[in-house]
């Protein structure tokens, strides 16, 4: 079992910053990708972002491309994702998420390939 909880999120006006955080317990060591999702309302959950934990490459939906990193410290078992120049339509409940099988980097954006998820945390960006 691997227990996930995000925290970060907020309000904040178009072109602001923001950092989310996920800190992950329990058998973390099973864990081979980490992925930020979002779902705004009445939309199906997109990925976000995703980092291979193994080889610790990164994979950003077009969307958020140079706009979005993310990162872990893994002496803290945290994942982020820092969210600079945000936009209206950024805001969305944000979720982290951790798969325990390999996954094709391109596949890592997928839900249906996450086993474990949070609870979310919203984020709200104004015009």
């Amino acid at each position: 079992q691997v227990q996930l909880v995000e925290s970060g999120g907020g309000s904040v006006q178009a072109g602001g910053s923001l950092r989310l955080s996920c800190t992950a317990s329990g058998y973390t060591s099973s864990t081979y990708y980490m992925g930020w999702f979002r779902q705004a309302p009445g939309k199906e959950r997109e990925g976000v972002a995703s980092l291979n934990l193994r080889s610790f490459s990164t994979y950003y939906a077009d969307s958020v491309k140079g706009r979005f990193t993310i990162s872990q410290d893994n002496a803290k078992n945290t994942l982020y994702l820092q969210m600079d120049s945000l936009k209206p339509e950024d805001s969305a409940m944000y979720y982290c998420a951790a798969a325990t099988s390999a996954l094709l980097r391109s596949m890592s954006l997928r839900p249906s390939g996450y086993k474990y998820w949070g609870q979310g945390t919203q984020v709200t960006v104004s015009s």
